[in-house]
């Protein structure tokens, strides 16, 4: 995720701007009855989700319960930008099935305007022994389920003998209303800017561009702002539990997935079935407390990455004898290109600010670090064409120059959870912390503490209630070495949720997430507890 977001957690469907609030009521007959209704639990932390609302709130909520959406095989405008091809069949020839399910725009008012969320699917192998629908929210926040499922379905092969598998595209994201900010030029500029200011004109030219880009999502989007936030993404969940048929609710949660999972299991922990989050988020943690574990964290990373450069001796093309030399040339190399940006692609140089997003896209997986090595030698050679193709892609640029809205949802979502608005002079304190925290992302991370206090809708907590009484064990999957959520958020979140809810489980390894990363250990872990409910000793570590 880009560094001038609020967050680096990670990782299309595109809808045209208009119809963020389609339908504007799914049945109208019901709005009147509804206009003073308010669903149960609104309210963070009143664990009152499941508690009922008053008759006429119960009543909207049914009859959306009930619908029944119109699952046809995904069509080429409906599964990829521009056109482009559908997701393809399943080894065995399964094809997915996509659909749309309404949800209330505004959860006070449940019989008022609703929004169409983006649904995607493939049907279990054993439907006779199908225990249910497995839906996974693959991180962001703002990140397309409907795309990433698809690309990431082979991984899930072994749960698909016995769960359908959904993905859906959040309100605010892809086809579900999805925030739309600046156009594609506008963009291409916008994430170009020097996002690490020096001196009081930059810093000025810095919160000018945080403006219009909040400016132009409130114009664009005002009608869905105030309504994307991960509390109503998780009453949107257990709605598509229902609409799918289920009693229970199975999910798979990587990321920001986490924090959603957490939010979701507070809000309806009796209604939680099994539940996987890995590469957790620390939920106890503030916007700055985040942004700091981060900038901590890619920093180890890119630790761990120069060690394994130096380990390979001369196969290894960057200068340096030992990390800390290899360290210090990539924070040279950001320097440099803060003071004169070189070649790119096309007309579009790489400039600082892009190299270091390139380079943070490549610490989250080990098998990106070729890239990395490649990418940096170019660079420090003039030719900053690899490492700006890893920052389009962290940034949702296509090769062919349209951006999905996967930074506009991000802003959106991150501004309206958290309730913090950081001052210039706020930042200015917080950079020494930053930059002892990591001399290479610390300066990029602090000043991206800003960017949500230009946001035209304000935030509703310090962190997150995830805390769970009642719900039935929760796998919770921490990565020695993720550099995005660390290590430490799967033991604060395990503690969060409660004594013999958070099942701790380490996988001792590198990169943003443990299932996907093949070891075989926490695929066997987790394999074992979704498809037959065994449920490991909490501390359990792989490999």
């Amino acid at each position: 995720m880009s560094i001038t977001r609020p967050s680096w957690r990670r990782t299309p469907w595109r809808r045209a701007p208009g119809r963020t609030a389609s339908r504007q009521a799914y049945r109208r007959r019901t709005a009147a009855l509804a206009a003073l209704a308010l669903l149960a639990g609104t309210a963070a932390g009143c664990g009152g989700g499941e508690d009922g609302s008053d008759e006429s709130g119960q009543e909207a909520m049914r009859e959306l319960a009930s619908q029944k959406p119109a699952w046809k095989a995904c069509t080429p405008p409906a599964a990829a930008p521009g056109g482009a091809t559908p997701p393809s069949p399943l080894p065995d020839g399964t094809g997915w099935e996509c659909a749309f399910m309404d949800a209330p725009l505004d959860y006070a008012d449940p019989g008022g305007e609703t929004i169409e969320l983006a649904v995607i699917r493939v049907k279990a192998r054993d439907q006779e022994n199908r225990i249910g629908s497995l839906i996974f929210n693959f991180g962001g926040p703002g990140g397309s389920g409907v795309t990433a499922l698809p690309s990431f379905a082979p991984d899930y092969e072994k749960l698909r003998s016995r769960y359908d598998l959904v993905s859906f595209d959040p309100r605010g994201v892809g086809q579900s209303g999805g925030v739309q900010c600046l156009d594609r030029a506008q963009l291409d500029a916008f994430f170009a800017q020097d996002a690490t200011p020096d001196d009081d004109a930059e810093v000025k030219k810095y919160q000018s561009e945080l403006q219009k880009y909040a400016r132009a999502c409130e114009e664009n989007s005002g009608e869905v702002l105030p309504h994307v936030g991960t509390e109503n993404t998780a009453r949107d969940m257990d709605l598509m539990r229902q609409v799918l048929g289920d009693d229970k609710l199975y999910y798979f949660g990587i990321s920001y997935g986490t924090e959603l999972g957490g939010v979701y299991a507070h809000l309806f922990p009796r209604r939680v079935g099994r539940a996987v989050f890995d590469a957790v988020v620390d939920p106890t943690g503030t916007a700055e407390q985040g942004s700091l574990g981060q900038a901590r964290g890619f920093q180890l990373a890119l630790r761990n990455f120069a060690r394994d450069c130096v380990r390979r001796g001369d196969d290894c093309a960057l200068p340096g004898s030992t990390p800390e030399e290899i360290e210090q040339s990539v924070a040279d190399l950001l320097a440099r290109l803060d003071k004169r940006p070189i070649s790119g692609i096309g007309d579009r140089p790489l400039t600082q600010t892009q190299a270091a997003n390139g380079i943070a896209q490549a610490l989250y997986s080990m098998e990106y670090w070729q890239y990395l090595e490649q990418g940096l030698d170019e660079a420090d050679g003039g030719d900053g064409a690899l490492l700006l193709a890893l920052s389009d892609s962290m940034n949702g640029r296509d090769e062919n120059g349209e951006y999905s809205n996967l930074q506009a949802a991000n802003a959106a979502i991150n501004c309206v959870d958290d309730r913090a608005r950081f001052t210039v002079e706020q930042v200015e304190a917080k950079l020494p912390e930053f930059r002892e925290a990591s001399p290479v992302f610390g300066d990029l991370l602090a000043w991206g503490l800003l960017w949500c206090g230009s946001w035209p809708v304000p935030g509703e907590a310090d962190h997150p209630e995830v805390s769970a009484p009642g719900a039935p064990p929760i796998l919770v999957i921490g990565t020695t070495g993720d550099p995005a959520t660390p290590y430490e958020g799967a033991k604060a979140m395990a503690a969060a949720l409660g004594k013999g809810v958070g099942i701790e489980v380490t996988y001792r390894g590198e990169g943003h997430g443990a299932y996907n990363s093949g070891d075989a250990c926490v695929q066997r872990v987790v394999n074992a507890y979704l498809l037959d409910g065994d449920v490991p000793a909490s501390g359990t570590v792989c490999p």
